[in-house]
């Protein structure tokens, strides 16, 4: 237990919070394979240019890359494929009526260990950016900087 916690694994879409503007969060458990868990226990996933959608009313993730487990043999995974979201029916109907709205997706924005040992990937209810919000959010960033470096003197 104590390698489990010690061994922290965060993976952040960096994109997402300057792309869309984040409305709601929430924490949703993944279906994955051996190999994939593994993959993931060494940081070897990206939530770059990844998004969520509704099939049959379940929520899956698109286009996730997990690497494969270097030491998976012929049980290893494909690096790209759809997986399934876990969440409550109350939280996937709720999400699937806001999703239906125009200007509104749902984008992962973060993937970690719980405390338990399972993946659990935190996902967003967004609605994309203008192009001058993402000057705003720049330029808030700046100020943010300029301040701690000020106070850092």
């Amino acid at each position: 237990m104590a390698s489990r916690k010690s061994q922290s694994v965060n993976i952040r879409n960096k994109k997402a919070s300057f792309e869309y503007e984040l409305i709601d969060t929430y924490t949703a458990g993944i279906v994955l394979t051996g190999t994939e868990i593994k993959s993931i226990r060494q940081s070897k996933a990206s939530l770059s240019d990844t998004w969520c959608t509704f099939i049959n009313h379940e929520l899956w993730v698109k286009n996730m890359h997990i690497a494969e487990y270097f030491y998976g043999s012929y049980n290893n995974h494909s690096a790209k494929r759809d997986r399934k979201l876990l969440l409550t029916s109350k939280e996937l109907h709720k999400l699937e009526n806001d999703s239906k709205a125009p200007g509104f997706t749902i984008v992962p924005t973060r993937l970690f260990i719980g405390d338990n040992g399972l993946a659990k990937l935190v996902i967003a209810l967004a609605r994309g950016k203008h192009e001058y919000d993402k000057r705003q959010s720049i330029k808030d960033n700046e100020d943010k900087r300029e301040i701690a470096r000020a106070f850092l003197k």
